[in-house]
């Protein structure tokens, strides 16, 4: 819960050093973080149905594919009505190409792999990472300033982190058999 509290308030934080920007720029931020908050509740609905539906014996690889593949077919009005630019030319089409099998097919392949070990809230949790490590690309490659407020967001979301990796909690537990499915069929508890 801790470690969670702190992820929670150090990207808030990170958010919020955008506020500092002109005015006209504060309702694309807000939306940015409301859009963001909604990704982040589907991210964590999608890591505890996958999670769920491999402790109920569904393989990893079916359980990733069958909440992706409805995943896909919930985005496709998206992709029918903004997607034209995708196929224009070529680039933007091997870009998506790139960005459908590497960061996105490896990443969640290796993201269910991870939801067999860990469960899905420490997992979750652990994707905290994302934000951070996109901020520090954001000042070493593309030359953006993070102002103090910023810093400070970054190193609750790294306490975060790492009282996660320290807690005793972060195997995923098997589920015990029940008491009633070892008794013979007609006695009862």
């Amino acid at each position: 819960m801790l470690a969670a509290a702190l992820g929670i308030a150090g990207s808030a934080v990170l958010c919020a050093t955008k506020m500092h920007d002109a005015p006209s720029e504060t309702l694309p931020t807000v939306a940015g973080v409301i859009l963001g908050l909604v990704a982040g509740a589907t991210y964590a609905m999608y890591s505890w149905s996958a999670h769920r539906l491999m402790n109920r014996g569904v393989g990893r690889a079916a359980a990733m594919g069958a909440v992706f593949g409805l995943g896909g077919i919930a985005l496709m009005p998206v992709l029918l009505t903004t997607g034209a630019p995708l196929i224009a030319s070529a680039h933007p089409m091997m870009v998506g190409i790139y960005m459908a099998l590497v960061p996105m097919f490896l990443g969640y392949l290796l993201f269910g792999y991870g939801l067999t070990r860990v469960t899905p809230s420490t997992a979750t949790t652990l994707t905290l990472a994302e934000p951070a490590i996109a901020a520090l690309l954001a000042v070493e490659i593309v030359g953006e300033r993070l102002p103090a407020i910023g810093w400070a967001g970054l190193a609750g979301i790294c306490a975060s982190l790492v009282i996660l990796s320290l807690a005793p909690a972060t195997q995923a537990r098997t589920p015990e058999p029940s008491r009633s499915s070892e008794l013979p069929i007609g006695q009862e508890v």
